[in-house]
């Protein structure tokens, strides 16, 4: 089951009005009242203004953050300043005022890409940080973020050449990170340790991205899911992390030419029909309609949590090269309604049966293979799908057509 669509995303002055963000800078008097909000609701709301310990298995290769065209440097204590180029042109108390400058003051209508780098710790409250074409924009300090109704506390939409090269938030967003209608998105060493919300959503509503890139993502404590795609022609994932996420670690919908290296999940989705690694919603269909293989995965584990992989309606071309699932609740595996699956090797250690199954609105499950070492759970076919091989060892029931 697919959330609700969320309510559509308000305009916002930057975005349409792009010269207000160089009109004469705010009074430090609005910045400290500002501030002093800010540290208000980061107080009700348990937001973080303090570097937040990054959980070692976070940790991936670091590259050097920093030496952005604009930079973010102080703290909360003592206040913020943003230079451009070595130019001074905001100093004051407010961060999220802080990095807004920093955004505004790289060169308008640009064709090549000019980088922010926030130095700073702090707290941008319930705001939205968006992010034009050609930027990279990067938080080398810790993010606390609050919930911007329906967005996320950092976007890009209709945007070319964007870049996140690092980025470590805390906080409680309505997304983290919110993209649509992206063409050359990187995502590099991103570490999201929330205590609700969503973690990095592809907008349902927005046309087709293209070329999206993520190196490495951990996420943590969302109450809906780690990372959620939609409408996605062409992705490139090496690693994503999920640990203790409500809903789906990885979930693709509706996306195609995808290549992942590892899926790994600790409690993802305990007690929903969702799994540590899902794809829905026609992913991995290609434009005439057929499933050859163009959603390929090297390796998937789900330890406890809800399902394991789930595949469901009407989606397919999917190649598995190993999993490792163990105590998973619902179905370790559930194959539903999809088309040309392979799940080339690896083991189950109990948890729930591994299934292939169909729903009456759909054609049934064909072109599957699954060649696994089950042991402690079952492996059912039910009802009996098309064209299905099974290659099972270990000493689980076998109830297959």
């Amino acid at each position: 089951m697919t959330p609700p669509t969320p309510p559509a995303r308000p305009r916002d002055a930057r975005r349409r009005f792009p010269h207000l963000l160089h009109l004469p800078r705010l009074p430090r008097l609005l910045g400290a009242l500002l501030a002093a909000l800010a540290l208000c609701a980061a107080s009700l709301s348990g937001g973080t203004l303090a570097t937040a310990a990054v959980p070692e298995e976070a940790r991936a290769s670091q590259q050097a953050c920093g030496g952005g065209d604009a930079v973010v440097t102080g703290s909360q204590s003592t206040g913020f300043t943003t230079t451009y180029r070595g130019t001074t042109v905001y100093q004051g108390d407010n961060y999220i005022i802080a990095i807004w400058e920093a955004l505004g003051s790289l060169t308008p209508g640009r064709t090549t890409q000019e980088s922010v780098s926030v130095m700073a710790s702090g707290w941008i409250g319930n705001n939205t940080i968006d992010l034009p074409s050609h930027t990279s924009f990067e938080v080398c300090g810790t993010m606390g973020v609050g919930s911007a109704n329906g967005r996320g506390a950092i976007e890009a939409f209709d945007a070319t050449d964007v870049a996140i090269p690092h980025l470590t938030m805390t906080g409680s967003p309505w997304f983290g990170m919110h993209f649509g209608a992206v063409r050359g998105l990187h995502l590099g060493q991103i570490t999201l340790t929330l205590d609700t919300g969503l973690g990095i959503r592809f907008d349902r509503q927005a046309s087709d991205s293209t070329s999206v890139v993520m190196d490495h993502v951990f996420v943590s404590g969302t109450d809906n899911h780690g990372v959620e795609t939609w409408n996605i022609n062409g992705l490139d994932i090496g690693t994503v992390i999920a640990r203790d996420v409500g809903y789906a670690g990885l979930l693709l919908n509706n996306t195609r030419n995808a290549r992942i290296g590892l899926v790994d999940g600790h409690n993802v989705a305990t007690g929903t029909g969702y799994a540590t690694f899902r794809m829905a919603n026609t992913a991995g269909r290609a434009a005439d309609g057929g499933y050859t293989t163009n959603v390929v995965v090297d390796r998937v584990v789900a330890h406890g949590g809800g399902r394991g992989i789930f595949c469901v309606s009407q989606s397919g071309g999917l190649h598995i090269g190993e999993v490792e699932l163990s105590g998973n609740g619902g179905n370790s595996v559930l194959i539903e309604n999809c088309y040309n699956v392979t799940l080339a090797s690896g083991t189950v250690d109990g948890g729930g049966e591994v299934r292939i199954s169909s729903r009456s609105e759909f054609p049934v499950t064909r072109d599957v293979s699954i060649s696994l070492d089950v042991n402690g759970t079952a492996v059912r076919e039910s009802p009996c799908g098309q064209n299905i091989s099974w290659h099972i060892t270990g000493d689980a029931p076998q109830h297959i057509c």
